[in-house]
């Protein structure tokens, strides 16, 4: 599996111009739980970084599907 992710990468890299995080590493949201934890952690981010007291305070909100709808990725042929 790790080569195959390697591989993809090196594919994205190339051909879409994809620069990849040094350190970064994905993770595949399995469940709700999953998926809520990590929209809290990103939601915090300004919160750590001492930008905002609270979350509620960033005015650049977002809110996040729920993981019972379907997963969206590439497809292939023409759009429309």
């Amino acid at each position: 599996m790790r080569d195959l992710v390697a591989q993809t990468k090196r594919f994205l890299s190339r051909e879409a111009g994809i620069t990849w995080q040094r350190g970064f590493f994905d993770h595949r949201l399995r469940s709700e739980e999953a998926l809520q934890e990590k929209a809290q952690y990103i939601r915090q981010n300004p919160v750590r970084r001492g930008l905002v007291g609270s979350e509620d305070e960033w005015p650049y909100a977002w809110s996040f599907p729920s993981a019972s709808l379907p997963v969206f990725g590439f497809r292939s042929g023409p759009k429309g």
